[in-house]
């Protein structure tokens, strides 16, 4: 798949995923790795930006048999970028499915 696509929508994937549970980065690298071909490390960037940009707030937890993990959640400004974000990528990918069918 050509990388300009998937690089417009994994902060998007990110959001929607967090939008449904708080996760942690490895768990979030691991589920978009099964979805989409993307290289390791792709995904912390982005958190870190998300976190700068206010969209996102971490915390520590304990997991038992290991090191505390970071979790990430949304922030309220997450929350409604997320679904901001989210309607206009439908509109625009439902523009471009009707410009290119047959």
């Amino acid at each position: 798949m050509n990388a300009q696509y998937k690089k417009g929508v994994l902060e998007l994937c990110v959001l929607s995923l967090l939008k449904k549970n708080d996760r942690y980065g490895y768990e979030i690298s691991e589920y978009l790795s099964a979805h989409i071909d993307i290289a390791d490390g792709t995904v912390y960037p982005i958190l870190r930006k998300l976190k700068d940009d206010g969209l996102l707030t971490t915390y520590l937890q304990e997991e038992s048999g290991g090191p505390p993990r970071k979790y990430y959640s949304l922030t309220k400004l997450g929350c409604e970028t997320f679904e901001k974000e989210r309607t206009e990528y439908l509109i625009f990918a439902d523009i471009v499915a009707r410009l290119i069918e047959d």
